[in-house]
């Protein structure tokens, strides 16, 4: 089961990006900047997790592409 993690620190357009960490996305912050949202069997899981804590969050283009929102 895939683990994501979300960044801490908010895109230019306040997005917050679930990443993938099992698929080694080249796009992962900082280890310093990550929140562990744990296991999940797709990103919609780990998304919904993450806009617990940031409300405006989505998928990373690249690792969790069927939850990016653009």
């Amino acid at each position: 089961m895939p683990h994501f993690i979300v960044n801490k620190n908010a895109q230019s357009n306040g997005d917050h990006e679930v990443h993938n960490k099992t698929a080694g996305c080249n796009n992962m912050p900082l280890a310093s900047n990550q929140k562990d949202l744990g296991y999940h069997t797709s990103c919609y899981g780990a998304v919904a997790e993450a806009k617990k804590t940031y409300p405006q969050s989505n998928g990373c283009y690249y690792c969790a592409n069927a939850c990016h929102t653009g």
